[in-house]
């Protein structure tokens, strides 16, 4: 028996419809065999006997704070910065995970756009949420993905299932976004961390909310690549240039121990690390993956096209950028053109996004110049 479930954005006249089935107590997900993929699809939840979100709380137009009222009380991450008309090389001619679709390398136009300067942070997402009344997909199935290496004692126990293919992913009732390690865990300490256990359709209803959009996975390159063809990451092919970590990703053995030389065992702030591009983004490799527009597809067009955006249709959503869980031995997917996909309604405690739009929206030029003006008078002040 399918049950419609419907997420209405009343303030935006929005509607999203996420169509499950309804299973016993029983069920659980779905997942392929992994062959080269290294676990990074296997979180996708793709059983028809998966249950159904559960009913939101979304607010009323009347109760619902519009993103240009919203009030923080966090340092906001939110900014955006601007991507100009151009030209670029998008993936290569020598793949390093060829079923993944890395290749051929086939030029792109991109029209500028704006492009977050950060990942959604939990405290931006917790403010979209307190906005709204949203309920994420995770909190609706009422579980969640999440690496056994950070799951407590206490809460394995009463865990009998695993991913054969990537045995390191546990479902673990009561994770997401708010208990991004399970439900004994929480966000003291971590706001400034990009969100967890986030959707493609919570991904999109957020970036609707805040007056922004999804990038698509070309923007995403071209924003990765910043000028320069064929290089492995925003800075270059040398991962750590002068001796310095540039993003997080997993050090040590993996899936058990992450030695953190690169300072985090975990997700770090959105705001670590020197920029990874000259326009000052950081994170866009490493810490989380990243929602794009884009269905999945392996096979591409080979001509010059302009801002494609992918197939019409498919079963998987296209994430880029790779996650704190990646090391080169098991997942070499931090680099600008590695890829990889999860179904819509999929979660996982490395999965986050970032937004971007044709346009800045108002209240955040608003924002930005007054962030602009009130760090001028600081440094005036210093000079005194």
């Amino acid at each position: 028996m399918k049950v419609p479930q419907i997420f209405t954005l009343f303030f935006l006249g929005l509607l999203l419809a996420v169509r499950s089935e309804v299973a016993d107590d029983e069920a659980t997900v779905e997942v392929e065999e992994d062959g080269e993929d290294g676990g990074c699809s296997s979180t996708s939840r793709k059983s028809e006997e998966t249950p159904p979100p559960a009913e939101t709380d979304l607010k009323t137009p009347q109760e619902t704070v519009p993103a240009d009222k919203a009030k923080s009380n966090y340092e906001r991450t939110n900014q955006m910065v601007y991507l100009p008309t151009g030209s670029f090389m998008m993936g290569t001619n020598n793949p390093i995970i060829p079923p993944d679709g890395e290749g051929p390398a086939r030029r792109v136009h991109i029209t500028g756009f704006w492009y977050d300067v950060y990942e959604t942070s939990n405290a931006e997402f917790e403010l979209f949420v307190n906005s709204t009344g949203y309920k994420t997909e995770a909190e609706g199935f009422g579980d969640s993905f999440v690496i056994e290496a950070f799951i407590s004692e206490k809460i394995k126990e009463d865990i009998s299932q695993a991913v054969a293919s990537a045995p390191w992913w546990l479902p673990v009732k009561g994770a997401d976004w708010r208990h991004p390690f399970g439900p004994d865990t929480d966000l003291k300490g971590i706001m400034d961390h990009p969100v967890l256990h986030v959707s493609w359709n919570d991904a999109v209803a957020y970036c609707q909310w805040a007056q922004k959009r999804l990038p698509t996975e070309a923007e995403f390159e071209y924003a990765c690549r910043d000028g320069k063809d064929d290089r492995l990451f925003p800075w270059g092919s040398n991962m750590l240039p002068k001796n310095q970590h540039r993003m997080n990703i997993w050090q040590g053995d993996f899936p058990n121990t992450n030695t953190a030389e690169d300072g985090f065992e975990r997700t770090c702030p959105v705001t670590e690390f020197k920029p990874q591009t000259k326009l000052g983004q950081k994170n866009l490799i490493g810490n989380a993956w990243e929602w794009v527009q884009d269905w999945w597809q392996t096979e591409h067009h080979t001509g010059t096209t302009k801002n494609p955006v992918g197939p019409k249709q498919g079963t998987d959503k296209t994430k880029k950028g790779g996650s704190y869980m990646c090391i080169k031995t098991h997942c070499y997917r931090y680099r600008c053109g590695a890829r990889s996909q999860n179904t819509p309604d999929s979660s996982a405690s490395n999965l986050g996004f970032r937004c971007a739009s044709n346009k800045l929206p108002e209240y955040i030029a608003k924002q930005m110049e007054e962030e602009k003006m009130a760090t001028a008078e600081k440094a005036r002040k210093e000079e005194l």
